[in-house]
C-alpha cells in the first residue's frame, strides 16, 4: 500500500511541483491550501507524513503544527519562504520533525520524506533496548521510559537521544547529529538540532536549566553522560 503525504501550501505552482515528484516515486498525494482544511484532512485521512507551509491563509502553519501535535505524532516538515532561524526553531519547538526552505529541489524534498518515513517506521533501528541507569530506550519501537515511565519525544528528538546513548562519553558534533535526524549528509540550520537538544532537556533532566545528562560540548555538539537515576 502506498504511503500518502498531505501536502498544505497556498501556492498551486509549489504543490502541483511536489506532487508531480511524490507520485511519480510512488506516493498517493493529498493537498490543500488553507490550514483549517487540512486539520480536517489530516483527521480523516491520517496520512503517514505532512509537508505543511509556514504562511497559510485561515490559520498558519504553526498553528497548524500545534493542533495536529495534539492528535497525532505523524511525521511533519515544515516549508517556508522566510529564512530566519527564529522561524525554524518556533517551529521545531511545537513539534514539526524537519525544515525545508523555499526555493526547494524537489528531488530534495522527496528524499527528506523517504528518509523520515524510514525512521518513522523503524526501518534503520534493530530490536534491541538500550539502558543507561533508569533510561530505556526500546530501539525496535522507539520507545522511551525513564524511571518505569514512558517519556513521550517527537521522532527527531528520539532519534537524537539515540544516537547519543549509543555514544555515551564520545562528544557528537552538530553536523554528526544532524546527520542522524536526515539520514543522509545535509547541510542543514545547526540550530535546529540545539531546538531539539532543549526540548529533550525539559522531558528527561531533572533541571532542564542546568543539565546533567546531555552536556553541551561548546563550539561543537553534544554528548550524553548517562547513570540517570
Amino acid at each position: 500500500m502506498n504511503e500518502t503525504i498531505l501536502i498544505v501550501d497556498d501556492e498551486p505552482k509549489i504543490t502541483q511541483l511536489a506532487k508531480d515528484y511524490l507520485e511519480d516515486n510512488g506516493f498517493k498525494v493529498l493537498t490543500s491550501g488553507d490550514g483549517n482544511q487540512a486539520l480536517v484532512i489530516a483527521r480523516q485521512e491520517s496520512p503517514d507524513l505532512i509537508v505543511l507551509d509556514l504562511m497559510l491563509p485561515g490559520m498558519d502553519g504553526l498553528d497548524v503544527c500545534r493542533a495536529i501535535r495534539k492528535e497525532s505524532d505523524v511525521p511533519i516538515i515544515m516549508l517556508t519562504a522566510r529564512a530566519e532561524e527564529v522561524d525554524q526553531l518556533i517551529g521545531l519547538e511545537l513539534g514539526a520533525d524537519d525544515y525545508i526552505t523555499k526555493p526547494f529541489s524537489p528531488r530534495a524534498l522527496v528524499a527528506r520524506v523517504r528518509a523520515l518515513l524510514r525512521r518513522a517506521r523503524g526501518d534503520l533501528l534493530q530490536g534491541e533496548v538500550l539502558r543507561s541507569g533508569s533510561l530505556e530506550l526500546d530501539l525496535k519501537r522507539m520507545q522511551v521510559k525513564l524511571s518505569g515511565e514512558i517519556i513521550h519525544l517527537t521522532r527527531s528528538e528520539y532519534i537524537l537521544l539515540e544516537a547519543l546513548v549509543k555514544h555515551e562519553g564520545q562528544p557528537l558534533s552538530r553536523e554528526q547529529l544532524v546527520e542522524h535526524l536526515h539520514g543522509v549528509v545535509f547541510a542543514g540550520v545547526d540550530r535546529s538540532v540545539d531546538s531539539h537538544i532543549k526540548n529533550l532537556r525539559k522531558k528527561i533532566e531533572p533541571d532542564p536549566t542546568d543539565p546533567i545528562y546531555i552536556q553541551t560540548v561548546y563550539g561543537y555538539g553534544y554528548k550524553f553522560l548517562g547513570d540517570l537515576e
